[in-house]
């Protein structure tokens, strides 16, 4: 191997060794695309995800994208959690996108914005398993445009100290 060589392997690896390291407690990450027709409210996003420590704390982020023409400054959302022992939780969830002059929340390109929305802090999972999670979305119309993406994210809290 050339000494230039060495020198970019050595780098590429040092690249992903901090790009891994940014992404770090991050237990589950899924965003799943929404037809440019719109999202129906009859269309149910599934997520999956395995639990295996029940002691550690984690976060739960909703991963919303929304186009500049979203109609709303909010979403309202159905999410139903089950466990791996089938008890299963539904909850109606606010979205907020914009504030009130209708300036977007989070970060955007183009005519793009990306939203992680806390859902649950600080939660304990009570039984290790696969736990799912549905999300519905819940507004007054019946086929929503331009919600681009929805995504679940579960990362490692850090434990607060007492």
């Amino acid at each position: 191997m050339a000494k230039n060589d060495r020198f970019y392997l050595a780098g590429f690896l040092i690249f992903i060794f901090l790009f891994a390291g940014c992404r770090s407690g991050e237990v589950y990450k899924e965003v799943r695309d929404i037809p440019g027709k719109g999202w129906n409210k009859n269309n149910v996003l599934s997520y999956r995800f395995t639990i295996e420590d029940t002691l550690q704390p984690y976060h739960v982020l909703l991963n919303v994208r929304n186009t500049t023409k979203y109609q709303y400054r909010n979403l309202y959302l159905f999410v139903e959690t089950t466990s791996p022992t089938g008890h299963s939780v539904r909850d109606t969830f606010e979205c907020i996108l914009a504030d009130n002059r209708g300036r977007w929340y989070g970060k955007g390109w183009g005519d793009v914005y990306e939203n992680q929305i806390p859902y649950k802090q600080y939660i304990r999972f009570p039984t290790s398993g696969t736990y799912s999670v549905d999300i519905q979305q819940a507004m007054r119309t019946s086929n929503l445009k331009h919600i681009t993406d929805m995504g679940v994210i579960v990362k490692k809290a850090k434990i607060r100290s007492q």
